[in-house]
């Protein structure tokens, strides 16, 4: 599936998942895929997971909701959700937009991080709340198959 077609199919919940499946949701995304991005604060560098949005009601917790474990940092205004049993990051309200989750690409189900050629990288080392100027972009993660390699489909 290209991601246009994956982009078309997340205008319906998708389906969405922890590695363990121990934590089911589904989401419905704010804007498709073009939302995709990274962000380069201190938590994000070391958790390096590209999110989409969805709004605060469009994320329904099917299983284990009593087993997502809260995380938070700093202003403690964000809350990061992670599976208990395999430590998944799942999504997260957002300090920068509090009526909006960050969703995990690589728990939606035929998603993946790496079907996206390109990601911007937000500026999180200095919080969009903390300065003027709003959202800024730090750059870019790109990613390329080597096409010497077979592919999934």
């Amino acid at each position: 599936m290209t991601l246009e077609e994956k982009d078309a199919e997340a205008r319906t919940p998708l389906r969405a998942a922890c590695h363990c499946g121990t934590v089911k949701f589904t989401v419905l995304l704010t804007d498709g895929l073009r939302t995709a991005r990274r962000c380069n604060c201190s938590f994000c560098r070391m958790r390096g997971a590209v999110a989409v949005s969805a709004n605060l009601d469009g994320i329904q917790v099917l299983q284990g909701q009593d087993s997502l474990t809260l995380y938070q940092f700093n202003t403690g205004e964000a809350k990061h959700y992670f599976c208990a049993r395999c430590g998944i990051y799942t999504f997260h309200a957002r300090r920068s937009d509090p009526t909006q989750y960050g969703v995990n690409v690589a728990c939606i189900e035929g998603m993946s991080p790496f079907d996206f050629e390109e990601v911007p990288v937000t500026e999180g080392r200095s919080h969009p709340k903390d300065r003027q100027g709003g959202t800024l972009v730090a750059g870019w993660l790109s990613y390329r198959p080597n096409p010497g390699q077979a592919q999934d489909a």
